[in-house]
């Protein structure tokens, strides 16, 4: 590729995309969870548990394997894409158009969406900000 990015760029972008996806997520989640308050501390400790399950089970593994993966790239003239794989970039967008077809079609009730979507948006945030503590440990 004549024009690249340096691999810190890369980690840059992977923590901006995580966060901006977990964002509107969240986003998604609390005004689902705003049209049906009933039993919210129930709901809390649910999506607390979605949190955990997501991001010990899935994203923490794909932070580590992206993560090496960028670590491997030359230091610059990298695709400002190829912080995610083929497979990472199929996955993402399977998930977007499982969740839009669900939320358009009504296929699960609020009350899931908002406890599903808080937990899951909180595990991709956090995901994020592992790429910017990696970056922020690569400039020392």
């Amino acid at each position: 590729m004549k024009y690249g990015v340096h691999k810190r760029t890369l980690l840059f972008i992977a923590g901006l995309v995580w966060i901006i996806a977990g964002a509107n997520i969240l986003r998604i989640g609390i005004i689902t969870w705003l049209d049906d308050t009933h039993d919210w501390l129930f709901k809390i400790c649910e999506a607390i548990i979605v949190f955990l399950l997501f991001f010990y089970l899935v994203f923490i593994k794909l932070f580590y394997k992206h993560r090496e993966r960028i670590a491997q790239k030359k230091e610059n003239k990298n695709c400002p894409f190829s912080f995610f794989d083929v497979k990472g970039w199929i996955i993402m967008a399977f998930m977007i158009t499982l969740g839009i077809t669900v939320r358009t079609f009504h296929l699960l009730p609020n009350s899931f969406i908002s406890v599903f979507y808080t937990g899951l948006s909180s595990a991709l945030i956090i995901t994020g900000i592992l790429f910017f503590v990696q970056l922020y440990k690569e400039k020392k």
